[in-house]
């Protein structure tokens, strides 16, 4: 494949000239001739200058952008009225369930309003007594600085923090004696990608990239991932690298220790799926790394062990994923066992008081089998409901674990579970002022475009009448073996009171069924993705809960792709599109930060001339003609440095540009945020005040 950029011209000097399509003024958006050469077939990107996000040229656009769009939401008599009944609902106690460290329980707490989780710890798990430990809240004035994973020494005396500035995936590492309270050593700086696993007290292995080059350092790509080992009380500069760099190149590779912390266990993986296993023997001094599986065709993680006998969790040669022993002196696949066999429901596996705890999707919800460490069936968990439980995790001496439960109409509430006995007692359960009895759920299955069975879950109020006039908030995300089962949203609370609809469909791409049914949404299967989500639309309009009309398709990340791609082919199927952070350059994603990791899922453009064509084809920046539109609320941030804000500027201006009709076309750039995590309260009820407002308002609707 030969691929050349030619520059014509570049016009990025930015004019606050005005062009008028029907009710909006938009700010102009200059234009570049930019040209790549894609085996013979010439693509222009006259936006490119949009990418670069650091210029003052694209700081001028985003301000301008910014200014059109709040006057607009400013314009919407409801507004402020949504917004205050956010913050009303948002105002109740949160909490997270509690582990175990040393003498102490911890547990994050949200009194309501407060723009970061608190971290709280107790002896008693007397919650009323809890102290606070560790208050995000002070580490910002605008609570932009927020806690982003955290690990334990085995003896809970050390502790190791991390924390993310604006959302940026990059993260700090802070090292807290729980003992005293005291911040020791030295902060960890530029990493990525990682978590904090302790080997003793004597230090913790970690996880980064090198830092792109300076004045690069948002939408710059990371490449060679390495794992390295910071010995406690020592410069980060002399940080051992363990794995990784130019001599084992992975994108990405992570490390955790065995419960015993006998064993390092290494994942090394070139993309977002499949991964390599690798084991070191820490009791013994100078071992070797050596591999256990190596290829990237399957996943895999090891879930515990016993002296050296291994549990794995794999899909190799199970799709739904299964559970193998094997000795670690002679680990080689022709000596996995099964221990528990894959069956026709997709399985994860986690361990608590020497039981394992396997939890099934069953059409997306959960039912979670307790066997005993030879994997002998002892019982079934009986939940609340029908919904997602999460959480059964614990140490080999626990008695008791605790988990979490949701559905679309169960808030999240926790649950301790005696794993001896298998009785599950209520926790702690939120104070929300709402009626569950007033909702209800369905689940259908609709046929897709190939005639493949689609399941979607529909919430709405009881008694819906179906005359085709309720607004509908149709929502998907369809990629890299996610699952997207039932759970509670505050957001979805106030669609619901206000009449409106909630669907879910759980397109092909994700991993509700396993790894066959990711496998059908990816690379040059793309396209049933969008197919499914289609099929959806048409399946609620067909049976009367919406039309056109009064139907909202959303997504983010990848979703924003899958709306970003539905609504340019199909630009009369919704009233209203709102494609949040999403992959819109289908032809260039892989040249910004972890973007080249995604290429098990879309493929790459230069890997060859079937690929480029087809991922042009569905490309939603490249697939954007002269037509009318529905109304678009583009969403992005400026500091996504997962999925640089580059894709959503670019969609937006050529969107601007050709749209035909009277709706609106708006991009929404939040500042000091990310990707989505660590996102502030008050920043997230002013979003979703924005979404809901631009949902009701351009549907027709009063509030």
């Amino acid at each position: 494949m030969k691929k050349t950029t030619i520059l014509i011209a570049v016009l990025v000097l930015y004019s606050c000239a005005i062009t008028t399509t029907n009710l909006l003024e938009y700010p102009v958006t200059q234009k570049g001739v930019v040209v790549d050469n894609y085996f013979g077939t010439e693509v222009i990107d006259p936006y490119r200058w949009l990418e670069d996000d650091l210029s003052e040229e694209t700081a001028q656009w985003v301000e301008a952008q910014n200014e059109v769009t709040f006057n607009y939401f400013g314009q919407i008599p409801f507004r402020d009225k949504i917004k205050k009944q956010l913050e009303k609902i948002w105002n109740y106690e949160k909490r997270g369930s509690p582990t175990k460290h040393g003498d102490y329980y911890y547990f994050y707490k949200n009194d309501g309003l407060q723009n970061q989780y608190i971290l709280y710890r107790t002896e008693n798990l007397d919650t009323e007594g809890a102290k606070v430990f560790i208050d995000p809240n002070g580490f910002s004035k605008d609570g932009t600085i927020s806690m982003a994973g955290s690990g334990f020494t085995k003896d809970g005396s050390l502790m190791a923090y991390l924390i993310s500035e604006s959302g940026s995936d990059w993260r700090k590492i802070i090292i807290k004696n729980t003992v005293t309270s005291d911040i020791i050593g030295d902060t960890l700086v530029d990493v990525k990608f990682s978590g904090v696993s302790w080997r003793g007290n004597d230090g913790f292995y970690y996880s980064s990239y090198d830092k792109p080059k300076e004045g690069s350092q948002l939408s710059g790509k990371t490449q060679f991932h390495k794992l390295y080992f910071h010995k406690l009380g020592t410069s980060q500069k002399k940080d051992v690298l363990i794995f990784g760099g130019e001599k084992q190149p992975r994108r990405y590779i992570g490390a955790y220790l065995t419960e015993d912390e006998k064993y390092l266990v290494i994942s090394a993986s070139e993309s977002t799926s499949g991964n390599e296993l690798y084991l070191q023997d820490l009791t013994q001094a100078g071992s070797q790394i050596v591999p256990i599986i190596t290829g990237f065709e399957n996943e895999h993680y090891i879930v515990d062990n016993e002296g050296t006998r291994l549990i794995i969790h794999t899909n190799l040669d199970a799709p739904n994923n299964r559970v193998v022993e094997v000795d670690a002196k002679n680990s080689g696949q022709e000596n996995w066992k099964d221990l528990i066999p894959e069956t026709e429901d997709v399985m994860t596996v986690s361990t608590a008081g020497n039981n394992l705890f396997a939890s099934y999707m069953v059409d997306v919800k959960s039912k979670i089998l307790q066997f005993d460490n030879n994997g002998e069936l002892i019982r079934e968990v009986k939940l609340p409901a029908l919904g997602t439980a999460r959480g059964f995790g614990a140490e080999k001496e626990d008695k008791e674990l605790y988990y979490s439960f949701t559905s679309f109409t169960y808030p999240g509430t926790i649950f301790k579970y005696e794993i001896e006995s298998g009785e599950s007692e209520l926790y702690w359960k939120p104070a929300i002022d709402f009626n569950p009895e007033d909702l209800e759920t369905e689940q259908v299955f609709y046929q897709s475009k190939d005639g493949t069975n689609i399941p979607m879950f529909i919430v709405h109020k009881k008694g819906l009448k179906k005359n085709g006039k309720n607004p509908t908030y149709l929502y998907a995300y369809g990629g890299f073996n996610v699952s997207l089962t039932p759970r509670f949203s505050l957001i979805n609370l106030i669609w619901l009171e206000n009449g409106g609809i909630y669907a879910q469909p759980n397109l092909r791409g994700g991993g509700e069924y396993g790894e066959d049914w990711h496998k059908a949404g990816i690379k040059m299967l793309k396209q049933n993705v969008f197919d499914d989500f289609i099929a959806a639309a048409e399946y609620l309009k067909d049976n009367k809960y919406t039309s056109t009309d009064y139907l909202a398709i959303a997504g983010g990340s990848n979703g924003g792709l899958l709306v970003g791609a539905v609504m340019t082919q199909h630009p009369d199927l919704a009233r209203v599109a709102i494609p949040a952070v999403g992959v819109m350059d289908m032809l260039r994603y892989h040249k910004f930060t972890a973007g080249a990791g995604w290429t098990s899922d879309y493929g790459n453009a230069e890997e060859s001339k079937e690929m480029f064509e087809y991922l042009k084809g569905y490309s939603p920046l490249h697939n954007i003609n002269e037509a009318e539109y529905p109304a678009t609320l583009v969403t992005t941030a400026d500091h996504d440095d997962r999925v640089v804000p580059a894709h959503s500027f670019k969609f937006a201006a050529t969107m601007q540009a050709m749209q035909k009709g009277n709706n609106p076309i708006l991009i929404r750039i939040e500042t000091k945020a990310g990707h989505g995590a660590g996102k502030p309260t008050s920043k997230i009820i002013e979003e979703y005040a924005d979404r809901l407002s631009f949902m009701f308002y351009n549907m027709g609707k009063d509030y």
